[in-house]
């Protein structure tokens, strides 16, 4: 089984002992995806890629733990019954946006990246958006019917304009940006409630902030949802809400089916309150059993948010070059169970994720006693980074030399929780800051320090080890020795590795005065055999030597 690890800057593999990186890695297309997508796939020469779109799930199950890339659309459920079953799985791709069908727990305990393509269908899913609100506010499919029918007959089909009116935004994210710009060359004027946002963007769009759900409910003369499905949107709107809206609002939800409660939006369109409903989602779906289909004031389609030619194109080389990202170790901006940053700033944090990664992997291969605790403070510059990224990356190089199971930046905080190791942050911020990341890793009364620092050129630096400073570069295979403070030292551990074959790149030495100890730091082009590590360690001065490898 290989593992994801962050190692300068990206997410790579790491072969497993006796295993081959050259080894090909195998996906299955679980679901329709593009053919631009699955050409995309077969087009890596790294990969073997299975095309099955209509795969039963006993087969699914029986064949999934071949495979190291599953990729699905919103049927197939990925869960305990699946995550048993699948030994080799790395990570899982969700053509589409949601996510409601995967398990992001089971996914998350055995370090399983999932991703999906945020970005694809965005547009698809605002223009639907609109479309659905100028069908339902003009009685555009009641009118085709009655054409349909022979009759020629308007006076209970009168509309609304959407000039001058107010559109409620629940959820500022992508798509309620979208459809944010879009309204406003309405004329509309555009008020939105979204706690999770902030201030700066909606000044940034032009939206005026709803503090609370009521005070977006009281002013509203359009509503349009757009918030994943969660516990907390779940019925969001219900009964007791629809009677805070002005008589006559008007409601959309191209988001997920439930984020309304649909029966309670059905008495709501008798009693009056709502005067139209567009909807692309139901509850149930596909076998929805909504009171609202068939109601003349609403207008439903069968999840046409995404179903363009064009979004379905960029759908499927979206989540292609996800999967191929992730299996090649390279950088997955769109990663849903790691925290959510965009791929620029990701590339901003390269750097830092090197660091933690090297900062985090000093530890168990230079002290032996089980850590309980983690402390690490962010100075200057790093404190203004996206620092829980970071932590993880930490964490996972901390963890991954003693776990035998997979440990990565998807996993890694949730391996500390279980093993009882407590982690901490904190932030010095402010002007002529050090630009600084520091570690403090406890074992019970012991504690062990590192710290390190990143350059503008995204360039990792351990600048401190012990109370030892430095300015070292990590390098795959570096030697930490602890010596007496005293002439000699240098060349006989240059003259003994020279005679073991083994090629200095570099050397640090770093003194404590007071103690009359020093430390070295060695990056070497090779590993070094412990034969000769034992001869250097018995070298008269020298009370401890460890290769280290990053």
């Amino acid at each position: 089984m290989a593992t994801v690890v962050a190692g300068m800057g990206v997410f790579f593999l790491r072969a497993p002992r006796g295993g081959s990186i050259m080894e090909k890695q195998k996906v299955l297309v679980a679901e329709r995806i593009s053919d631009k997508g699955v050409v995309c796939l077969k087009a890596e020469k790294a990969l073997d890629v299975t095309v099955d779109f209509d795969i039963k799930r006993e087969d699914l199950l029986q064949v999934i733990g071949n495979y190291d890339a599953l990729i699905v659309r919103s049927v197939t459920k990925v869960n305990e019954e699946l995550y048993d079953a699948a030994k080799k799985l790395k990570v899982i791709g969700r053509a589409g946006n949601g996510v409601d069908n995967i398990d992001l727990d089971g996914a998350t305990k055995r370090g399983i990246i999932v991703v999906n393509t945020p970005e694809a269908n965005i547009i698809s899913a605002a223009e639907h958006t609109i479309g659905l609100l100028l069908a339902s506010c003009r009685n555009t499919v009641r009118a085709n019917k009655m054409l349909e029918e022979g009759i020629w007959e308007r006076k209970d089909l009168k509309g609304s304009e959407l000039y001058h009116k107010t559109l409620g935004i629940i959820g500022l994210g992508r798509i309620g940006a979208l459809v944010t710009k879009r309204m406003h060359a309405f004329d509309m004027r555009v008020i939105a409630y979204d706690p999770y946002i902030p201030d700066s963007r909606f000044q940034r769009l032009g939206v005026e902030k709803c503090e609370t759900l009521d005070d977006l409910l009281k002013e509203a003369d359009v509503i349009t949802i757009h918030t994943p499905k969660t516990e907390e949107t779940v019925n969001m709107l219900g009964a007791a809400e629809w009677k805070k809206c002005k008589k006559g609002v008007r409601v959309v939800n191209c988001a997920r089916g439930g984020l309304y409660n649909e029966q309670d939006l059905a008495e709501a369109v008798k009693e009056g309150i709502v005067a139209s409903v567009g909807l692309d989602v139901v509850v149930d779906e596909p076998n929805p059993i909504s009171p609202l289909i068939g109601m003349p004031q609403c207008v439903v389609t069968p999840h046409l948010g995404a179903s363009t030619f064009e979004a379905q194109d960029k759908v499927g080389l979206a989540i292609a070059e996800e999967v191929i990202n992730v299996l090649g170790g390279k950088m997955v901006p769109n990663a849903v169970n790691l925290p959510a940053i965009a791929a620029t700033e990701l590339e901003d944090l390269r750097g830092y994720l090197a660091l933690g990664d090297a900062l985090g992997k000093l530890y168990y291969q230079l002290k032996k006693a089980p850590v309980d605790r983690l402390e690490i403070v962010y100075e200057g510059a790093a404190a203004q980074q996206e620092t829980q990224m970071v932590t993880r990356s930490i964490l996972q190089g901390l963890l991954s030399p003693v776990l035998r199971e997979r440990v990565n930046m998807v996993n890694a905080e949730l391996a500390a929780e279980t093993r009882g190791i407590t982690v901490t942050e904190g932030k010095v911020k402010g002007e002529g800051r050090m630009n600084r990341v520091a570690v403090r890793i406890g074992a019970g009364k012991e504690s062990f320090t590192a710290a390190g620092m990143v350059t503008p050129d995204n360039q990792p630096h351990i600048t401190e080890v012990e109370g030892y400073q430095f300015d070292t570069i990590p390098a795959p295979y570096m030697i930490f020795a602890r010596n007496d403070d005293k002439p000699g030292m240098i060349g006989q551990i240059g003259t003994l590795l020279g005679a073991g074959h083994v090629n200095i790149a570099t050397m640090q030495v770093s003194r404590k005065k007071k103690e009359g100890t020093a430390m070295m730091v060695l990056t070497v082009d090779s590993a070094v055999d412990g034969a000769t590590l034992e001869i250097v360690r018995n070298l008269d001065g020298i009370s401890d030597a460890q290769l280290v490898r990053l």
